[in-house]
């Protein structure tokens, strides 16, 4: 037994070389594959009654060099990581999140003169109204890495709050996982499985909203337990610890640090609100989808609008509202650019970066001073950085090891001769697995459906609850599997060591992937519109 838990990055290696053992103990195979257009967009998929067995390939030396291929694959996270933890620590140094914070506690406790708020809990109504945003994020186009940026925000917000980083997670990462897990209109789950189905896109959409309801419902409810339990004694969080270092963090009286603005916070304003202004000259009108759905608004212009009333009003205040201001606007702009311009990683990266450099800018910093600010920021990301491409090692052995394929090939042998219940819930079962190995939404449908939706056709049940067992299975998961470059990131901006984080979301998981299973049924048992 150890006498001290093993460092993450024990835990996650230990897991490659178990992944370089099983692949001297199951045999090589692999699928045809063929391309085809999905959506619009060029996929890979596996064709049917391909498998075959190949050479088998046994890992060896490949398990080191396992480190540096996965810093390859995830380079892209990982990038992104580094340029998130430079612009949010300019941010931080000018004290405007310390102020946002305490400016938030006092209006809130404001409230809580209203007697129908004070019966409620004012804390748990700002709980749950941000995990529905988030829920509704991850439900409609799939945020995942996108909350790496907000555990730096909500984080010490939940702290500051009594609670405890757990709670901070849950607001951004979990309820968004939440959400994916309850996708209703995801693009990157629900519309490539079910053009890969061959079923309409976004089909039965009603089934699928009572169940991000229901999904919803209970995992605001853990929460708001678990928050109550830690607002009586923080000292029962099992990260209580770890979170000494948000705890001890230099703390400044808000009082001390509030300033009018000056020349640089107006220079900067004035030189934020001229390049807005281009880009709404040159983007007038932008086409924003919503799952199948798509519908042209002025959505930049209209935003440079309001930028430009708010930080006007915010500067004849302080500069740390401005700040703020800037943050805030670089969301609005994260979820057009999302839902109308397909960003992903690297243009969130580069406006967060924008945004750090503005309120360097704004807070009368010279270029040096930045340029310092921004490497302290990425040498305290680092280690999150660093076990993200260590996880990602993990799928290039598998890969490597040619044992994926026979995995999904013995999976799906076994659920024949299998009743429709017992059968969507092996598909369930074998999806939720899978999920650990490829933790990829999109690659593991270009994976599995072509396979899973002529398999449910030969025993009876509808390809729309192949997809729903898909997408239970593909979400849940992501909170827990170590081979997830967003929870490793997530987990490594909050300081909160892997094993810790298994030992709270362990029993959680479990609740979750048991209502997944029995929101499963009716779509065997019941007729329902779209299925």
């Amino acid at each position: 037994m150890f006498k001290k838990v093993p460092h993450t990055y024990v835990i996650v290696f230990s897991i490659i070389v178990l992944a370089g053992i099983l692949t001297w103990i199951i045999p090589g195979g692999e699928f045809e594959r063929t391309t085809t257009v999905v959506n619009g967009v060029e996929r890979e998929i596996i064709k049917g009654d391909s498998f075959h067995q190949t050479e088998s390939h046994p890992q060896t030396w490949e398990i080191l060099s396992a480190f540096f291929k996965g810093f390859v694959n995830t380079a892209d996270i990982i990038v992104f990581i580094l340029m998130i933890g430079g612009a949010f620590w300019i941010l931080n140094d000018s004290k405007a999140i310390d102020v946002g914070i305490y400016s938030f506690l006092e209006k809130a406790k404001q409230l809580e003169k209203h007697k129908l708020l004070k019966k409620l809990g004012i804390e748990n109504i700002i709980i749950t109204l941000i995990m529905l945003v988030f829920s509704v994020f991850g439900a409609v186009f799939g945020m995942s890495e996108e909350t790496i940026a907000f555990i730096i925000i909500f984080v010490p917000l939940a702290i500051s709050m009594g609670y405890d980083s757990i709670v901070g997670i849950c607001l951004c990462f979990v309820a968004a996982g939440l959400g994916f897990a309850g996708a209703v209109l995801n693009p990157f789950t629900i519309g490539i499985a079910q053009g890969l189905s061959n079923i309409p896109l976004f089909s039965g959409i009603e089934y699928r909203l009572f169940c991000w309801i229901a999904i919803n419902l209970v995992g605001i409810i853990w929460i708001l337990r678990y928050a109550r339990k830690i607002k009586k004694d923080p000292q029962k969080s099992v990260v209580y610890e770890s979170d000494a270092y948000w705890r001890n963090k230099e703390t400044t009286e808000v009082e001390d640090i509030i300033t009018k603005p000056g020349k640089h916070a107006w220079g900067t304003f004035i030189f934020t609100l001229a390049i807005m202004i281009i880009f709404s000259v040159m983007y007038p009108n932008s086409i924003l989808k919503i799952g199948n759905a798509e519908f042209s608004a002025p959505a930049i212009p209209v935003t440079t609008a309001l930028f430009a009333i708010t930080s006007f009003l915010a500067l004849r205040k302080t500069t740390h509202f401005f700040v703020l201001n800037l943050l805030f606007f670089t969301i609005f702009f994260l979820i057009i650019g999302v839902m109308g311009y397909s960003w992903y990683v690297m243009e969130i990266a580069t406006i967060f970066l924008a945004m750090g450099l503005l309120a360097g800018m704004a807070m009368g910093n010279d270029a040096n001073r930045i340029v310092k600010l921004f490497i302290d920021g990425t040498k305290d990301i680092l280690s999150a950085a660093l076990v993200v491409g260590l996880a990602g090692g993990i799928v290039v052995i598998l890969n490597q090891g040619n044992i994926i394929d026979p995995i999904l090939n013995s999976i799906a042998e076994s659920m024949k001769d299998m009743g429709s219940i017992a059968s969507v819930g092996m598909m369930y079962i074998f999806q939720t697995i899978l999920n650990v190995i490829i933790p990829s939404g999109s690659g593991k449908a270009a994976l599995t459906m072509p396979i899973m939706s002529q398999f449910s056709d030969l025993i009876g049940i509808s390809r729309q609850a192949t997809v729903m067992a898909f997408q239970f299975g593909d979400g849940f998961t992501n909170m827990i599997t170590p081979t997830s470059p967003v929870l490793i990131g997530v987990l490594g901006v909050a300081k909160i060591p892997f094993d810790k984080w298994v030992k709270w979301i362990g029993p959680f998981m479990l609740v979750l992937i048991a209502l997944g299973f029995l929101l499963l049924i009716p779509t065997v048992t019941m007729q329902l519109n779209g299925f």
